[in-house]
């Protein structure tokens, strides 16, 4: 039933859209024509298509009305709850723009990605369709943890990749469609959190973890949209806006409270004035987060896009629970009597914890002493408790939607009724007619509903697209030279250079008169290939060992330069004393091969293969410690920074936003 409802949503979208181009079409003629008979034509087309798009919006707001499909499947007799429907979104191609990407920027073969990028539009289409479980959010997670890992790889921000996001508003239809990830981002977030409320709404209610797996899914659901409020700003889509998010936060928090409620309720209320008294509290603290969430609803602009039965649902809710409060007090005062073995003191600090205020002239130990005052207030709360069910009866019948909702129908009778039968029970005709205001009851609760952020970084993801390179080096914001072939002959057994760095090591005290020099190889340049072994992710121990058994024919590697004219960081191998660079010497920077985490090492062991010749040791030693002359190359000292953070920690930086 509900793969049914989204695919009546995706194809009523589809339907919207057509209608809107069809209006943009229609509106432009009549802008660009002055021909009296072409612009009525107009006039009348265009009010036709503006009837059909009224007609879509009103069978939109059915769907989004269609609560009873999202429930539990268990026969139960609690009110159903409100979720909201999943985003829906275009398909998106992304093998074209990468392959080309992946050979301009990267240059490599992009049709050797073809299985990465099969890949990942298959994990985009799955969360078209998630699970409703715990499968299913880690689906929309795991695709929402590649984003970032996408953004650095092939969105730049010099240029546009040519990929469109298109994603349709939950309550118009209307679609918004983007270049840039911000949107896929905020709309798998605000997915994520439509997928818990629909998770809550099922869950079965009658039991204990029931009410916990509800009460957890609401309060998720709501920190996910308050994340996504504080996070993306600028979100152009309506459902997304602050106002509308703020609004659905409340809404949340509401349902997560009347859970709360339930769960309390549960076991039974012992029928004693304690008891009671607390309850009533309680039930007034559901009625009046509702009540927030109805004036927020009947605000402009929201009012005019909430549907019909989310702003009456809040209002019957909000007097469903105000009756429970009111009868549960009435209760306390008409069943219970103060008796000599009871605390005086205690009750009527209880009493006077329960009313904001109380009529005039009147007393917590006067209404708790006197019998006829007892009765009088109970009968006027009994009252307030009637009047406020037929205020919900009578919205409710004014509502299509909700007259649909039976188990609706009979819980407002029910608790009308029952208040009714109390009434008559206390009702004595030779009683004068008091019309006695009952004074308004102050909501307090033991369980308040608070946001809880689900933690995304726990849903592990390894980069698609790591064969290009380590991240921090091999992004779409860094910019670097093609590869280039260097043929490395050992000149008395030396190479003419060290190496440092992580992954890819750098070429660093580059001998300018060794061969390798004279065949292209540069300060600075990254190893990206020892022969045909890619050496993208080794370190210096690695290449090393792919060196060391170099022969007089020599060897081919592969090297890139970087081209980003920005000044790099200092790597770990560079200190700061008064915001400079302190550069140590490459002596120092050698490390035992014991060691357990070399960062930079000299490649140099008794007659080293890679060790300059003894003739230039001291012309080596009095070069490694001072910065070169020439600002156009790589510093000697230093290794570009990592632009963009790992997948690990991306949610901890506002930048990715």
């Amino acid at each position: 039933k509900i793969h049914k409802l989204q695919n009546k949503r995706a194809s009523l979208n589809q339907q919207i859209i057509k209608q809107m181009r069809m209006r943009a079409g229609a509106e432009n003629l009549l802008k660009a024509t002055s021909n009296n008979k072409v612009r009525e034509m107009v006039v009348l087309e265009l009010s036709y298509v503006n009837s059909n798009l009224q007609l879509l919006m009103e069978q939109l707001e059915g769907l989004n009305s269609s609560v009873e499909v999202y429930q539990s499947s268990q026969e139960t007799a609690t009110i159903p709850l409100i979720p909201l429907g999943l985003k829906e979104t275009k398909e998106v191609d992304f093998s074209v723009a990468f392959k080309d990407f992946i050979l301009e920027h990267y240059s490599e073969d992009g049709k050797n990605f073809d299985d990465e990028i099969a890949d990942l539009m298959d994990l985009r289409q799955a969360c078209r369709t998630p699970s409703r479980s715990e499968a299913g959010i880690e689906l929309l997670a795991k695709y929402f943890n590649h984003l970032p890992l996408l953004e650095s790889r092939f969105f730049s921000p010099t240029r546009q990749t040519g990929i469109f996001f298109t994603w349709y508003d939950s309550f118009t239809g209307v679609p918004v469609c983007q270049q840039n990830l911000s949107l896929e981002k905020a709309s798998i977030l605000f997915n994520m959190a439509a997928l818990y409320t629909q998770i809550g709404s099922r869950s079965d209610r009658q039991t204990i973890a029931g009410l916990e797996e509800a009460i957890s899914s609401f309060q998720k659901a709501a920190g996910l949209l308050n994340h996504l409020k504080e996070t993306f700003t600028h979100t152009p889509s309506y459902d997304m806006s602050p106002a509308m998010l703020n609004m659905l936060i409340r809404m949340m928090l509401a349902q997560a409270q009347e859970c709360l409620f339930e769960k309390t309720v549960l076991p039974g209320i012992r029928n004693n004035f304690y008891s009671l008294l607390k309850m009533a509290q309680e039930a007034t603290k559901v009625s009046e987060t509702y009540d927030q969430v109805h004036q927020s609803m009947i605000q402009a602009p929201i009012k005019d896009n909430v549907p019909l039965f989310w702003s009456t649902m809040s209002q019957i809710i909000t007097n469903h629970y105000r009756s429970l409060a009111h009868y549960f007090v009435a209760t306390a005062l008409l069943d219970h009597q103060l008796n000599p073995s009871d605390d005086e003191d205690q009750q009527e600090k209880t009493l006077s914890q329960v009313y904001d205020r109380l009529p005039e002239g009147r007393s917590p130990l006067d209404i708790l002493k006197r019998r006829d005052e007892r009765r009088r207030i109970g009968k006027a709360h009994l009252r307030r408790a009637i009047l406020a069910h037929e205020e919900a009866l009578r919205i409710c019948g004014l509502c299509r939607d909700l007259r649909r909702l039976e188990v609706l129908q009979e819980i407002l009778q029910a608790s009308h009724q029952r208040s009714v039968n109390k009434f008559a029970d206390n009702d004595n005709e030779d009683e004068f007619t008091d019309y006695m205001e009952a004074p308004d009851i102050i909501s307090k609760t033991e369980h308040k509903a608070e946001m809880e952020v689900p933690t995304l970084s726990k849903v592990k993801v390894i980069d698609f697209f790591q064969r290009l390179g380590p991240l921090s080096i091999f992004s779409a914001k860094q910019r670097w030279t093609a590869p280039r072939t260097i043929q490395l002959r050992p000149d008395d057994g030396d190479l003419g250079f060290t190496l440092k760095g992580e992954q890819p090591v750098q070429v660093v005290s580059l001998d300018p008169l060794c061969p390798a020099a004279a065949d292209g190889l540069k300060e600075g340049d990254y190893i990206v290939a020892v022969g045909n072994t890619d050496c993208k992710w080794l370190g210096v121990s690695e290449v090393m060992r792919l060196l060391k058994d170099v022969d007089e024919d020599g060897i081919s590697i592969k090297v890139v330069s970087m081209m980003d004219s920005n000044p790099s960081m200092p790597t770990k191998s560079a200190t700061f004393c008064g915001n400079l660079p302190k550069t140590y010497s490459m002596i120092c920077l050698a490390f035992d091969d014991d060691d357990k985490n070399p960062k930079s090492r000299k490649v140099t062991k008794k007659p080293s293969f890679l060790s300059w010749g003894l003739k230039n040791r001291l012309k080596s030693a009095s070069t490694l410690s001072l910065p070169t002359a020439d600002a156009s190359s790589t510093l000697p000292w230093s290794k570009p920074c990592p632009t963009f953070p790992s997948s690990s920690s991306y949610n901890n930086d506002s930048a990715l936003y």
